[in-house]
């Protein structure tokens, strides 16, 4: 966003800070006093409330927050939350989280060791998912039950799912973290990654002998009842919502796509085994009354995507007021050597990702001060982008007449392991993208632009994609594209989820470009010159 075109507000940075203090101040005594997710819930509404009085043009702070609202983010981790709710219910009411208790106790897995064991398997997933949220969805509705059942403490065991999520998350070449990391310091995937083992493998050993030694254990009712349970063994074919959910994270489907089979998986699994009758998932007793376990789930997760609604749109505020800016050049102010610079990376990336809850936000937003803190005191592309936290699947134009070229970028997003992704246009505006291995593959279609082969097997789905290099005729600084008329882009990314860069010439940027409302802004503008982040 152009600094010209920020939110303003009365009272000038104090103004700013109002909501974020307000949200502060109402999670703080929420906290003291012991409140579950509605109060939170409360304090990015209230937040939101107090942002008004300040605001200098009320109609700039509703389409601030209509920014915030719209990112491909919240939507995605909306329909996550709800269902996992599902996911997590089905797998509850079946009995099959007392039965893998029984079973625990009875191997003598309980208290430190189940939590140490928690740890390795949400490292693991992580890992091999690329996805600390999705392991949340995954794991949190069986393990966490379990451990409790056997003597975890509930604090403790939430940690060894945390954190066991955040090293195999940090450590997957597929992370949308690394992919923000990675981009914005213009180093490699496979060597940032790689750089980072040296860090994250001892923190994760220290951790799990800490986890061994250190975790809390109570011997409360609830163990002894979990000891004296009678295991019902047919409950065990509700495993197949998480196994189902894994497998198709694993084949690198999207999270929405992947939770919602698992979901129709334990639905027909519970139906065919008897476990549950179809009055049980879904019921109308009448007097406008709804029940079962759908209804019960949906409505029991609106706290927190009521929640998500409050952090979406306080997010938008924040980012079209230059908050986010503001408190980087603040910060970047201490950074007069190597050591002070890479403490204020991590102090800017930290800080923001505190104030947004989500850090892959928070490295976009900072990506371009980062560099220039770190270019100009002798810091390490791959160190920093390790202290901010790469792309596994990427989308690439190829590039004809006066287009920037993009075959050198091509060969070495080929050279460095990543899946990459070509456009094909097909009729009517209609665009496919299929996976190449060599540029070699490709030939001249209809219009003359080289292209993949129709190839159902290489066929990369919108969800799929992380990272996509889009071509313009030209754009503005905010991120406003002019294409070549056709709209293929434009309704192909719409149907994506990933960080949309536009690749444009400095001598064809301009101060702004008359779009329509279904022209889809990019997230950075990128020249021979720069990036431009919006």
């Amino acid at each position: 966003m152009n600094e010209n075109k920020r939110l303003e507000f009365h009272l000038g940075t104090l103004g700013k800070l109002i909501p974020l203090l307000v949200a502060v101040g109402f999670i703080l005594w929420a906290a003291v006093s012991g409140s579950n997710v509605n109060g939170y819930m409360v304090a990015f509404f209230m937040a939101i409330i107090f942002g008004v009085i300040f605001a200098k043009d009320e109609k700039a702070y509703g389409q601030a927050i209509i920014s915030g609202l719209t990112k491909p983010m919240f939507p995605i981790i909306a329909l996550a939350v709800i269902l996992a709710a599902i996911s997590g219910k089905l797998i509850s009411g079946s009995g099959m989280v007392q039965t893998i208790a029984a079973y625990a106790v009875q191997a003598g897995l309980t208290g430190k060791l189940f939590a140490a064991v928690t740890f390795v398997i949400t490292c693991l997933l992580a890992f091999s998912t690329g996805t600390s949220v999705g392991t949340y969805m995954v794991v949190i509705p069986i393990l966490f039950p379990v451990g409790v059942m056997t003597g975890v403490s509930p604090i403790y065991m939430i940690g060894a799912i945390v954190s066991g999520a955040a090293f195999g998350d940090n450590l997957a070449p597929i992370s949308d973290t690394t992919i923000a990391s990675a981009t914005t310091q213009n180093a490699e995937l496979g060597k940032v990654v790689r750089s980072r083992m040296k860090y994250s493998i001892p923190a994760a050993l220290i951790a799990l002998v800490c986890f061994l030694i250190f975790t809390k254990t109570e011997t409360s009712s609830i163990v002894l009842e979990a000891a004296q349970v009678e295991p019902k063994p047919l409950s065990l074919i509700m495993l197949v919502v998480p196994v189902v959910i894994i497998a198709l994270c694993l084949m690198k489907k999207h999270l929405i796509t992947a939770l919602a089979w698992g979901v129709i998986a334990g639905i027909a699994a519970g139906l065919v085994s008897g476990i549950y009758l179809i009055s049980d998932l879904l019921s109308f007793p009448g007097g406008f009354s709804v029940t079962g376990i759908l209804s019960d789930a949906i409505i029991g997760c609106m706290g927190t995507v009521a929640m998500l609604i409050g952090v979406f749109a306080m997010l938008g505020v924040m980012e079209s007021s230059g908050l986010f800016q503001d408190v980087g050049r603040g910060l970047s102010k201490l950074a007069k050597g190597p050591a002070s610079t890479e403490a204020t990376i991590v102090g800017c990336v930290g800080i923001l990702s505190m104030i947004t809850g989500v850090i892959s936000v928070a490295i976009v937003a900072m990506g371009n001060l980062v560099k220039e803190m770190g270019e100009k005191n002798g810091v390490d592309p791959y160190r920093r982008a390790n202290l901010m936290d790469c792309a596994g699947c990427v989308f690439c134009y190829v590039s004809t007449g006066k287009e920037m070229d993009t075959f050198s970028v091509l060969q070495a997003i080929l050279q460095s392991g990543k899946r990459l992704g070509v456009p094909k246009c097909m009729e009517k505006g209609i665009m496919n993208v299929y996976e190449i291995h060599s540029l070699q593959e490709l030939h001249p279609g209809a219009y003359g632009i080289l292209e993949p082969k129709e190839d159902p097997e290489r066929l990369i789905q919108p969800g799929a994609i992380d990272f996509a290099l889009i071509p313009c005729i030209s754009c503005d600084r905010s991120g406003r594209r002019l294409g070549h008329g056709g709209g293929y882009y434009d309704r192909y990314l719409e149907k994506t989820h990933c960080v949309k860069a536009a690749l444009c010439r400095e001598e064809l940027l301009v101060d702004e470009i008359p779009v329509e409302e279904h022209d889809l802004r990019m997230d950075l503008v990128i020249s021979e010159k720069g990036c431009y982040k919006m």
